[in-house]
């Protein structure tokens, strides 16, 4: 998590306190008090959350890239050697064919 967000959930949750002990001040009913410090809390918390998954979702796609990025290069060596030989194999054929017909 970045200090960024943890510092944003606190300004949410502090504003909230305040909020809070203006309406207690106002209504002096502890539910609505109650309701709106637990309320920011649980945005606060899932704020972080989301932001946790989302990083875990682009370390995910990250690590896919790569392996994907190797598996491509991998099946790369592997088409360049198959052409290689079958060209090599063309050539001789056609070296034979040639030679076939100066005779």
């Amino acid at each position: 998590m970045e200090a960024r967000n943890i510092i944003f959930s606190v300004v949410m949750v502090f504003s909230t306190f305040v909020l809070t002990y203006r309406l207690w001040g106002r209504y002096r009913d502890s539910a609505i008090a109650l309701a709106a410090v637990i309320t920011v809390g649980m945005l606060a918390l899932l704020f972080l959350s989301i932001d946790e998954r989302l990083r875990r979702i682009e370390r995910d796609l990250s690590e896919k890239e790569r392996s994907l990025r190797v598996s491509m290069q991998s099946v790369e060596e592997e088409v360049r050697d198959k052409v290689g030989t079958a060209t090599r194999r063309f050539e001789e054929i056609r070296e034979d064919i040639t030679k076939r017909g100066y005779r």
